[in-house]
Formats: C-alpha cells, sequence, structure tokens
C-alpha cells in the first residue's frame, strides 16, 4: 500500500504531479512567449480592433436586453422586439443628438477661446492675494519654477517635431478605431441579443459535462454582478447630468449643458470621477464672482446627497458588495496598469475576479473540511 499523509491527500495527492508539471508547461510557454512575441503581433492588432465594439456591445446589450425581455413577455417575438428597441433606441440618440449638437458646439468653442483667459484670471486674483503676505516666497519660488521648466514650451514642441508625426499617426488611428468601433458595434449588439443564450449554451458545452453545473453558475453570477453595475452606473450617471443640468440653468451658470455632461460622463469612474467633473466648474464661478462660487457648492451639494442617499442606494443596491477603500485601490492599480481603460473598466473586472476567487475559495472550504472533518480515515482515499 502505498504511504500518504492527510496533507497530501488535500493538496492532490499523485494529481499534484499532474498539477505541478501543468505549472511547468505553462511557466515554459510564458518564457517562450516572452522571446517570441513578435510573431503573435497580428493576432494582438486583431484582438485590439474587435475588443472595443464588443466591449461597446455588452454595455448596450446590459441596457437593452431586460428592454427586449420585457417585450418578449408581452408576446412580441423577440427579433421584432430586437428590431423596434434598436430603431427607438437610435431614433432617440440620433434625435437628442440633432437637437442639443448646435448648443454644445457653440459652449465648447467658448469655452475653449475663454478658458485660458479664466485660469489668467485666477493666477491673477492668486498673485493679488498673496503679495505681501506669508505665502509670497513660496508662491514665488512656484512660479519661477514653472517659468524654468516650462516656459519654453514653444522650442520644445519644435524639438520633438518628429515624434508629433508618430502623435498624428496614433491619433489618426485612434480615430479610425473609433469610426469602425460605431459601425460595427450596432451588428455585435444585434447577434448578442438575438442569440445570447445561444452563445451561453455553446460556451458551456465547451467544458466536460461535470464541470457545467459549476461554470453557469460563475457565468450567472458575472453577469448579474457586471450587469447590475453597468445598468446602475449609467442610470445614476444620467441622473447626475440631468440634476446638474436642472442646477447650473438656476443659478445661471456658464456653459450649463457641457459641464452637466461633462459631469455625467466621469461620473461612472467612482470617486475620481465627481472631483473631475466638478473642477471646470469652479474655475469657471470663480472668474465669474464669489456668490456663483456659493451657489455652485449649494448645487452639487444637493446633487451629491441626492445621488448618494436616494438615487445610488436603491438603484445600485448591495450588488456588488465592495468596500469603498477596496473601489479606490482598484482604481489606482487598475489606472497604473492600463490608464483610463483600467480606471473605467477595473470595477467590473474586479467583480468579475471576485466571483472566480469567491468559487475557488468555496472549492478550497469543501475540500479542507472533506480531509480535515473529525475522525476523517484518509486511508481510504490512497490507492492499494
Amino acid at each position: 500500500m502505498n504511504k500518504s499523509t492527510r496533507f497530501m491527500q488535500f493538496i492532490g495527492g499523485k494529481n499534484l504531479i499532474f498539477s505541478l508539471l501543468t505549472l511547468i508547461l505553462i511557466g515554459l510557454a510564458v518564457i517562450i512567449y516572452n522571446k517570441i512575441s513578435f510573431v503573435f503581433h497580428p493576432l494582438v492588432v486583431v484582438l485590439s480592433t474587435v475588443t472595443p465594439p464588443v466591449i461597446l456591445a455588452f454595455i448596450a446589450f446590459y441596457l437593452l436586453n431586460p428592454v427586449v425581455n420585457l417585450l418578449e413577455k408581452v408576446r412580441i417575438k423577440r427579433l421584432w422586439g430586437i428590431i423596434i428597441i434598436i430603431i427607438a433606441f437610435t431614433g432617440a440618440v440620433t434625435g437628442l443628438l440633432m437637437l442639443t449638437i448646435p448648443t454644445i458646439e457653440q459652449q465648447i468653442k467658448d469655452l475653449i477661446a475663454n478658458f485660458p483667459v479664466y485660469i489668467e484670471k485666477i493666477n491673477e486674483s492668486v498673485h493679488q492675494y498673496v503679495s505681501n503676505s506669508f505665502f509670497e516666497t513660496y508662491y514665488n519660488e512656484a512660479r519661477d519654477w514653472v517659468e524654468a521648466n516650462l516656459g519654453d514650451i514653444p522650442g520644445t514642441i519644435m524639438n520633438s517635431f518628429g515624434d508629433a508625426i508618430d502623435g498624428i499617426a496614433s491619433f489618426a488611428s485612434t480615430v479610425t478605431t473609433i469610426v469602425v468601433s460605431l459601425i460595427t458595434f450596432p451588428f455585435v449588439l444585434f447577434f448578442l441579443l438575438k442569440d445570447g443564450e445561444r452563445f451561453k449554451t455553446y460556451f458551456l458545452s465547451l467544458f466536460p459535462k461535470k464541470f457545467r453545473n459549476d461554470m453557469a453558475n460563475i457565468l450567472h453570477n458575472m453577469d448579474t454582478q457586471v450587469g447590475s453595475y453597468i445598468q446602475g452606473q449609467i442610470f445614476v450617471a444620467l441622473c447626475i447630468g440631468v440634476l446638474l443640468l436642472i442646477g447650473y440653468l438656476i443659478i445661471g451658470l456658464e456653459y450649463a449643458i457641457v459641464l452637466a455632461i461633462v459631469a455625467a460622463v466621469t461620473s461612472v469612474v467612482p470617486y475620481l470621477g465627481p472631483v473631475i467633473a466638478i473642477t471646470p466648474a469652479i474655475i469657471i464661478a470663480l472668474v465669474t464672482s464669489p456668490w456663483m462660487l456659493l451657489k455652485l457648492s449649494i448645487v452639487w451639494a444637493v446633487v451629491q446627497f441626492s445621488e448618494g442617499h436616494f438615487i445610488s442606494p436603491n438603484v445600485m443596491g448591495k450588488t456588488m458588495q465592495i468596500h469603498p477603500l477596496t473601489i479606490m485601490f482598484v482604481l489606482l492599480i487598475a489606472g497604473k496598469l492600463f490608464g483610463i481603460v483600467g480606471v473605467i473598466l477595473g470595477i467590473p473586472g474586479y467583480a468579475i475576479a471576485k466571483v472566480l476567487v469567491q468559487y475557488f475559495f468555496t472549492k478550497f472550504k469543501i475540500r479542507y473540511n472533506y480531509y480535515y472533518q473529525e475522525g476523517y480515515d484518509f486511508s481510504k482515499d490512497v490507492k492499494k
């Protein structure tokens, strides 16, 4: 009889050798990939081209799929329901853009033209405030540093003209990717809405039968977590944008529509979004008058109170169950690794990873309780 121990059986017994060999092979594959990564460049290009429209399609899928399911319940065929929803959604977005684009365009032009003036006025106000005060020395040192390090920006730009060409090429590539994504994502969305269950069934069929139930539960939990987050965040962002627009119009703040749109878009990023959104509004209010700054503070306080105590708790609920401190760390790490894309997709990615970790931890606990229960005879699992 082969000798064994409870711990050896717990960590896999003879299967441990197979697991170690698998890890070694994975490590070798990573090392080989690192040496010949250029071979996979076409695959990277394909993935970078396909990923944006797929992400956009999934976001729209989570928004529109509940409506399609509702239409299906009232005996409207799914295909017709999808067509109706897509046409209505496209028409609503197009109509809204046609009505608001002229105003938004004019406000953006005025804001871009006047923003340097606003910054200069703030600098003059700060200079007058710190003159002949305790802070004057520090202010002068900071100004000298800026002039020494940033004063020769035109020369730096000319010296970097070669890099600018690459930047233009990169910008053109980015614009092309955006255009292609916007054109292709409705088709991806259509087939996701139409054949989403078929895709899920096919994906599950790729796994052995004994793993399919577990995999189905994992997919269900991921779908619940990510779907609830996307639906909730977009609805909350829409509410914030509308409330701020109303508030800005009431207090008479300039560029109300643009500032409200900026706030709505950036609010999809937890904690960091409001800070980014309020900065241009504060600058404009400071230049306008102290009274405008006070009114802006009241509007933001009311909107943030409404969002924190009424909108988010009822819309988001406790589906995500992520501690605020965890969210902050996730945003910092994801932003450092993947930039703005990481900041936007960090929380859904964390939710997916959390589902997987919870599943494996549950399996670990079951296995631990099985092998370490009181009175367990581990010799029965040892092959003779």
